[in-house]
């Protein structure tokens, strides 16, 4: 029962053991599904799961039919037709990341756009290139298609090197696509879950430097050869800078330029973009304008700059996957498909949050994997979501992926009319496009000092992953940095918070004793908190906080108190100590003998219950012994542990656990398991955890039920000052908080203050000098009770009996 009584709650209700409160309260025994009853639930067949799948496969069929035209169709065009323009440019300032000609990322801008309009979830993101994705794919073209195969360096051999590179890039992306569909049919769509947020921003910022470094060569305009692996980057800088004098400044001068305006306008846009109706395009204009100036002004032959050149115009035949290829770039393969579904879930996730719809994780890895698919059959290369390509399409009105297959006819209508225009478009123009996109990940430098204040896990994470992205490259700097990442989880679960608890403010609260200043800590128990799962790897931890926390190890204790009885029943044997009234005397000069020749080889029989039956006595390990003879004291009676936050126990731990309490339980020390999870009872009769020494009767509700009945048991045993009488009651019908216990803080020398917190109404009989009796209802201080004028003392006796 709950009675508030103004900001204050009374709970009146029994001390609860677990097995008492699951016999009061009935508790059910149902049936847990297996691994194979899943599995039968998963391969089921029926028209309604077929029909739920094929919604959930094709998410198009739920969200066009309900499609507003008349509201919907302008902003979608108009969104559509902004990030069509982004997208080409994009798409051919990335395919410079990949190694291959400009041409190809306007394939990669095309076809998973289509495939996602069909299978993809989200309404916002638009799918396309994306620059750490395509700098991973030219990473694997680097490796397996060097700069120095290119040799002479003469038109026929550069165009088979193209051709072999698109292969590569075309292959690796085809085998990421195979992967992500693979993830998503067996619903592996939580393995996002182990690329952290910290991990991400430290990976994508690393990522920004590889493509800043990447794209140098584009703007000095120097022969820059690939280096894919450990350290690359710092090879590619010290070439870059050995031959810094043979730069190009046509091409140096052009990308600063468009760098300068690139920001400037973006910045714009990102500061008045309340008043703005649709953001500047920045990328077209300097795209347009670069082209119109490299023409007329024909650069190409004056200074000798890099351009676009001949664009591939209409699309290519479907190819097969180069078997010998994806031999070779499975580790590579992997990584893409994670990385570009990590980063695409994380973008569509937050458009969901703010728009209100449901994204299916699985569903995305299905609608990217057949994208990659398809793209790669077609030369295109790996494709996920560009923050600054999707935030156009969502910031100019985009409602649906309508957008995203208008933004793919203006990918169209390049690849098959337009493409010449662009032929004399400088490289080192791309390349500035390329790096005015990173201001996002630039920025994300700044989450280094607030992890630091926030968390500094969480801020190594950063780090660690941003060095490791750095310097390893991005497919070995990814997995390191999910290793360390890992490495981190299981650190802080192997070495957990564990505290001493004490009550705090005399109520049901308890917390860590140290913060507190009023605090009651009931006399000899100790309440221990370990706020971790409990497995292999921390059981000793554990253990050894305990016994810290205790102040004594009690297999050292046990081992001595019964080296302490063979000692004695030796002397007994020998007449040395005789048993009298006060305890034992020792009637002759005692000699050390050492621990090594009382045991005699037999380590076992000390660790198990003393046994003192043969003996005349009943030895008081409190109490002094025989000279000679020396114990540990044991100033606790009770330990309670506190299982609230140990979400699962492995079967390793359960046994040094069990260990561990039979070793305290031996020392005639009660054991309490309080605030357990459901289920872990039930997990450790299965597996044999109990026996005659550890029972299911040691596990209760709360801290406070297994205080209470430290209190009450205790109290029941040695209080003279309250005595309880019941009529055929349960000893778990009530609990009483005696004088200097939890309400200590409301008594004083002169009143008696004892608060019932029973369910049934009781009789009080004052054996003072009042000698009546009484009825009290629950809540009642005996205190507040009128004795005709009799005032109450410490020093009075109450015969309390509950009514059934």
């Amino acid at each position: 029962m709950v009675e508030p009584v103004g900001n204050h709650y009374v709970v009146a209700r029994p001390v609860y053991s677990e097995n008492s409160f699951n016999e009061e309260h009935e508790k059910l025994h149902r049936y847990h599904k297996t691994f194979w009853d899943h599995l039968k639930l998963y391969f089921r067949c029926s028209p309604q799961r077929a029909k739920r799948i094929a919604l959930r496969l094709f998410p198009i069929v739920s969200w066009l039919p309900e499609y507003r035209f008349r509201e919907w169709i302008l902003s979608d065009i108009v969104s559509g037709i902004n990030t069509g323009l982004v997208a080409v440019l994009q798409g051919l300032a990335f395919a410079l990341l990949v190694n291959v000609p400009p041409g190809y990322g306007l394939y990669a801008a095309f076809f998973p756009v289509l495939v996602y309009f069909i299978f993809g979830t989200s309404r916002h993101i638009s799918v396309g290139p994306f620059p750490v994705l395509s700098l991973m794919v030219g990473g694997v073209v680097t490796r397996l298609v060097p700069d120095d195969s290119i040799g002479n360096g003469n038109s026929t051999n550069i165009s088979a090197i193209n051709e072999e590179r698109v292969m590569v890039a075309a292959s690796v992306t085809f085998l990421s696509g195979i992967f992500q569909l693979l993830l998503g049919i067996f619903q592996f769509g939580f393995i996002v879950i182990y690329l952290s947020q910290s991990l991400i921003s430290g990976f994508t910022t690393a990522a920004a430097i590889h493509v800043v470094v990447s794209q140098l060569k584009f703007m000095f305009q120097l022969p820059v050869p690939g280096f894919n692996k450990p350290f690359g980057i710092i090879y590619t800088l010290e070439s870059i800078f050995s031959q810094i004098t043979k730069t190009n400044i046509a091409d140096l001068v052009t990308s600063l330029l468009v760098l300068l305006i690139v920001f400037v306008v973006k910045e714009m846009n990102d500061r008045y973009k309340q008043k703005l109706p649709t953001p500047i395009p920045v990328e077209l204009l300097v795209t347009v304008l670069a082209a119109l100036i490299s023409h007329f002004l024909n650069l190409e032959e004056k200074f000798n700059v890099a351009v676009v050149g001949k664009l591939e115009e209409g699309f290519q035949a479907p190819v097969a996957p180069d078997v010998g290829i994806l031999q070779k770039c499975i580790g590579d393969g992997i990584s893409i498909a994670i990385v570009a579904f990590a980063v695409a879930f994380s973008v569509a996730k937050v458009y969901s949050i703010k728009h209100d719809y449901p994204i299916d994780g699985n569903q995305e890895l299905i609608a990217f994997g057949l994208g990659n698919i398809v793209g790669g059959s077609f030369k295109g290369f790996a494709s996920s979501t560009a923050l600054s390509r999707s935030g156009v399409q969502e910031s100019t009105g985009g409602k649906t992926q309508i957008a995203g297959i208008v933004s793919s006819v203006i990918v169209l209508v390049v690849i098959l009319a337009v493409g010449f225009l662009l032929a004399p478009l400088q490289k080192s123009v791309l390349a500035s496009l390329a790096l005015g996109n990173l201001k996002g990940m630039l920025l994300q430098f700044k989450e280094v000092g607030i992890l630091w204040r926030k968390d500094k896990f969480d801020c190594i994470i950063w780090v660690v992953t941003f060095l490791f992205a750095v310097f390893l490259g991005l497919d070995i700097g990814l997995a390191a940095a999910v290793a360390f990442q890992l490495l981190t989880v299981i650190i802080r679960s192997q070495i957990p918070s564990c505290t001493v608890l004490a009550n705090v403010g005399r109520s049901n609260i308890y917390r860590n004793r140290k913060d507190y200043t009023d605090i009651y800590e009931p006399e000899g128990v100790k309440i221990f908190r370990c706020s971790s799962p409990i497995f292999f790897a921390n059981i000793e931890f554990f253990r050894e906080k305990l016994i810290t926390a205790v102040g004594f190890n009690p297999l050292r204790v046990l081992r001595k108190r019964n080296k302490a009885l063979r000692k004695i029943r030796k002397l007994l044997k020998k007449g040395e100590l005789q048993v009298t009234p006060k305890g034992l005397i020792s009637m002759a000069n005692h000699t050390y003998e050492s621990d090594e020749e009382l045991d005699n080889n037999k380590i076992e029989e000390l660790d198990q219950p003393t046994n003192m039956t043969d003996l005349p006595i009943q030895i008081n390990w409190d109490t002094d012994l025989p000279p000679g003879i020396t114990v540990p004291q044991v100033n606790i009676h009770s330990i309670i542990l506190d299982f609230s936050s140990v979400s699962f126990l492995d079967f390793s731990a359960m046994t040094v656990l069990k260990k561990t309490l039979k070793e305290f339980v031996r020392l005639d020390i009660d054991v309490y398991i309080a605030g357990s999870h459901e289920g872990l009872l039930d997990k450790l009769e299965r597996s044999a955890f109990f026996d005659e020494e550890i029972k299911p009767s040691m596990f209760f509700l709360t801290i406070h039920d297994a205080v209470l009945h430290i209190l009450l048991k205790k109290d029941t045993a040695s209080s003279s000052k309250l005595k309880l009488t019941k009529e055929n009651g349960r000893s778990n019908d009530y609990v009483i908080i005696p004088r200097n216990g939890l309400r200590s803080r409301e008594c004083t020398l002169s009143t008696m203050n004892i608060v019932y917190t029973v369910t049934k109404v009781s009789t009080v009989k004052h054996e003072g000098c009042s000698g009546k009796t009484q009825d009290v209802p629950i809540q009642t201080r005996l205190i507040d009770l009128d004795w005709a004028g009799v005032k109450c003392t410490q020093e009075d006796t109450f015969i309390v009996n509950i009514h059934k």
